[in-house]
């Protein structure tokens, strides 16, 4: 049984239950960015009792990453600097228009994995419930042209997202969608998932 499958349910439907909704725990036995020293989150510390962030004025689960944002946070579930590869969750409205979360997320975050050698990048984004996009791409161009040889995948992002990504022309940027809706993710061990993901983006971009 899969523990749940890509998640499409709009922002308004679950706000409720905002609190409720954990970042994945299926790897941290094996890895744990707070104790990372390459993480850009390593030494934080975490409470499962006391909740501090919202969304909206929505709490939610204080083991999600504030990356400065009001609406979008984050947490490194994973990452192998051998294979040069990390996986990300994210979690909340991801809003460029507002906010500009691309700057916050890139300069908070992926800096600091790009910085210790990582070119492979695996976003999780069930539990994103809203994109609001803009028209300047100057931090998704950035981050492309960064990875070099490598990549972007967004791995179960819902559909609506999808098709705005597609508007906004993230697509040039970021791959998702079709094959990369993999539902079981959570069952591979992170070392398989990322082979799976470039051999499905091997065959996507022709490399």
């Amino acid at each position: 049984m899969f523990k749940k499958a890509c998640s499409r349910k709009p922002f308004f439907v679950i706000s409720s239950a905002m609190q409720e909704i954990e970042p994945s725990y299926q790897w941290e036995s094996i890895y744990n960015a707070s104790q990372d020293p390459k993480s850009p989150f390593y030494g934080r510390s975490y409470s499962n009792t006391e909740y501090i962030n919202t969304i909206y004025s929505y709490y939610i689960h204080p083991l999600w990453d504030d990356i400065d944002s009001e609406t979008l946070y984050c947490k490194i579930l994973f990452t192998d600097y051998s294979l040069q590869f990390t996986v990300i969750e994210l979690m909340g409205e991801w809003n460029d228009t507002l906010h500009n979360d691309i700057m916050l997320f890139k300069r908070g975050v992926i800096d600091h994995l790009l910085a210790a050698g990582i070119k492979y990048f695996i976003l999780v984004g069930e539990n994103v419930f809203n994109f609001h996009g803009s028209w300047e791409d100057d931090y998704y161009a950035e981050w492309f042209e960064e990875v070099e040889d490598g990549w972007i995948a967004g791995l179960c992002f819902p559909e609506f997202i999808e098709k705005e990504w597609n508007k906004y022309k993230i697509d040039y940027y970021i791959n998702f969608g079709g094959t990369l809706q993999i539902p079981n993710w959570r069952t591979a061990k992170p070392e398989m998932l990322f082979l799976l993901i470039h051999k499905i983006l091997s065959n996507r971009l022709g490399a």
